[in-house]
């Protein structure tokens, strides 16, 4: 895969920067994509730019001011309250059809850039429990897309099966660790780094780096 060409979907959080640094091990150019979809937040569209700027890797942002509209959710709107699902009910910031729109479209940028790898940081293991970020799904959008333009994608998803504390792992191997934890931004409320500490995302980020440290510390 070195000598290949990649599009990371790319979002500025810690997932989709591990990933970034991950395509960076693994293929010879890369290409991140940001989709803007006047998501709750500049400041991840902000935080993405400067990442990629740092990183020397070309990025496009995309506008998906639609899904906006089609989606009101704790993600679109500033009035709708974060909270996680309850009842088998999905969190309040899943965002309908977000993952298939964006992935269709990096597929469309990819064609144009001559790139067959996709690489996104969707992850089933993860309790946002987004029916989006499930494998089965990563795998059907790859047929469709493979068919809808006769190309030949790969999909790549390094995170599927892992946990938050083998994420930063992950990031610890790669040698992104520090600039992962430092210029990152996961948290619901747009603060950087370790975030607010209070959102779901927060904590789920925060639980996994103390679980991953307590293992470092051990070794």
């Amino acid at each position: 895969m070195k000598k290949e060409k990649a599009v990371v979907v790319f979002s500025g959080g810690q997932d989709s920067t591990t990933c970034l640094f991950w395509a960076l091990d693994k293929f010879e150019e890369v290409v991140a994509v940001t989709f803007d979809y006047n998501q709750r937040h500049a400041a991840e569209i902000e935080c993405a730019k400067a990442i990629a700027e740092e990183l020397g890797v070309e990025h496009h942002i995309l506008d998906m001011g639609l899904l906006n509209q089609l989606a009101p959710n704790a993600l679109t709107r500033s009035e709708i309250v974060v909270k996680d699902g309850t009842g088998g009910s999905l969190p309040s910031t899943f965002v309908p059809g977000r993952n298939l729109l964006f992935m269709s479209f990096a597929g469309v940028l990819a064609s144009q850039l001559g790139a067959k790898h996709i690489i996104t940081g969707v992850c089933e293991t993860d309790f946002s429990g987004y029916p989006d970020c499930r494998d089965i799904f990563v795998k059907s959008l790859n047929v469709t897309l493979n068919l809808s333009m006769d190309e030949q994608f790969v999909i790549h998803t390094p995170l599927m099966w892992l946990n938050k504390a083998e994420t930063w792992e992950m990031a610890d191997k790669l040698g992104c660790f520090s600039f992962v934890r430092k210029k990152t931004l996961t948290c619901y409320n747009g603060v950087v780094s370790d975030g607010c500490g209070e959102c779901p995302a927060c904590k789920l980020r925060k639980q996994g780096l103390e679980d991953y440290l307590k293992v470092r510390a051990a070794i």
